[in-house]
Formats: C-alpha cells, structure tokens, sequence
C-alpha cells in the first residue's frame, strides 16, 4: 500500500526590496486615489479656497507694486508676490488636513483602515500626495489669474514639472504637520486652534512677502527653518527666474517631508486609541 506523499511546505517568495518598495507605491496610489474621489463630489471647495489667493493678488499685490514700498530689485512686486501667493494657498489647504484624520476616527474609518495590510507610512503618505494634487488644482487657478494680470511666467514645460514637485512635497510636509499635531492634540478643536496659530507666522516668517535680506536678525533665523521659504524661494526661482538654490530647496522640502510621514506614521495610531 502506497502512503501518498505530504506536500512541501509553501515557501513565501520574497520580492525583494524593489518588490516591496512597487507594492508601497501602488498602496499610497490607492489611497491617493480614494482622498481625490472626496474632492470630486465636493468642486466647490477649491473655487472658495481660491478667493483668498486671488484677493492677495489682487489687492495686496496690485497696491504695493504701485507703491513700491518693498524693494525687489528689476523684479515687479506683483511677480514676485505671486509664487509667495501659491505657497500660501498650498499652506492653507494642507495645514488642516487633520480635522479629516480626527473625523475618520470618529466615524470609525482610521481603524478599519490600520488592521488592513496597508503600511501607515503608505496611509499617511497617500493623505499628503491627495492634499498636494489638491494643491495643484487650486494652482492652476492661481496662475491663471497671474496670468491674466500680467505676470511675468515661464511657459517652459520642465520649469512648470518641477513646480508642480515643489508645490507636491510643501503641501505634504504641512498636511503631515498637521496629522502630526492631531496625533498630540486628539481634538479637532485643539488642532483648528494651534492650526490658525501657526499658519500665519508659518507665511509672515517666510520670503513669500518680502526678502530675507528686509526682515529682522531673529525673523531671518526663523526663516532658514521654515520649510514655507524653501518652497517660495524654488517656486521663484521655477516661475519668474529669479535666483534661487533650487538643489538646496528641494532636498530640504524631500527631507522635510520624509522625516514628517515618518513622524506622522508613528503617531497614527495614537489616534485610533
């Protein structure tokens, strides 16, 4: 009598780490893809988000460039106000990304989302890539307006590529800032607070109005730390061809960014306790 032979044991494969570095990137795909389905049912979020870049524009840029009372050198103001203003809208669209975190764990959703196979770096990294294509959209509008009031931009397809990266990486470390400050605070009435607290010392501590060479000992050290100047001075630079460090800028925003997802990921889970 033949006994039948037990099969082997399954070997899982392992992909290697270009195999797994594939799958993060198809897992952060999907959950960006999930954060732009909200922004589809919901267009009319970006048209009033857009108001407040286009007043700057056209209020405060179109007076001081008449009075000239900040000094630019051969550069209108009104140019070189208008990367500041598209920084400033991708601030504030990211800065508040966490009130959605905290309302997701209330409603249950953060924890269904943290048993799944999904990697938190994956969850958190696909919330911050939503929040900088949201960034982009409400950009195009931005630029459009500049546009039309005469500013001086690039029509150069690789200037305006790498734009669309440097608007990317700002608006995810500031949305992953903001996870993180959810991840401490635990409250979306905490987090609105300290948001509208740092928001505008995050734009008035950065170049976006006006040069470092103008600002004061103290504000100048504040603004070598703020990744919002980084951001400004490669948006400058890409935009109106303005000098910039544009090697220095983007290796600050990709470090910035990369250290706030892995922040942000840690403390996920506090949230879901």
């Amino acid at each position: 009598m033949s006994v039948p032979l037990a099969a082997p044991p399954a070997v899982s494969a392992d992909p290697g780490p270009l195999g797994r570095l594939r799958v993060l990137a198809a897992r952060v795909g999907a959950m960006c893809l999930v954060e732009l389905q909200k922004l589809r049912r919901d267009q009319t979020e970006l048209l009033t988000r857009a108001i407040q870049p286009a007043l700057w524009l056209l209020i405060f840029g179109e007076t001081f460039t008449r009075l000239k009372a900040i000094p630019t050198g051969s550069t209108p103001y009104l140019d070189y106000l208008a990367p500041g203003i598209l920084a400033q809208s991708a601030l504030f669209i990211a800065i508040f990304y966490g009130i959605q975190i905290i309302w997701e764990r209330d409603a249950g959703v953060l924890a269904k989302l943290l048993v799944t196979p999904t990697p938190r770096a994956a969850l958190v990294a696909g919330k911050a890539f939503a929040a900088g294509v949201r960034a982009l959209v409400q950009a195009l509008m931005v630029l459009v307006l500049a546009a039309v009031l005469g500013v001086g931009l690039t029509a150069n397809p690789l200037k305006l590529l790498a734009m669309a990266v440097v608007l990317v990486l700002g608006s995810a470390f500031f949305c992953c800032l903001s996870i993180v400050i959810a991840g401490i605070v635990l409250s979306r009435e905490r987090l609105m607070g300290i948001g509208q607290a740092i928001t505008m010392p995050l734009f008035f501590g950065s170049n976006a109005l006006y040069p470092v060479d103008l600002m004061p000992s103290w504000l100048k050290v504040l603004s070598h730390v703020n990744p919002l100047s980084y951001q400004v001075d490669a948006l400058r630079g890409l935009l109106i061809g303005t000098p910039a460090h544009l090697g220095l800028d983007f290796g600050v925003l990709a470090a910035a960014t990369a250290v706030a997802i892995s922040v942000a990921s840690a403390l996920l889970g506090r949230l879901a306790r």
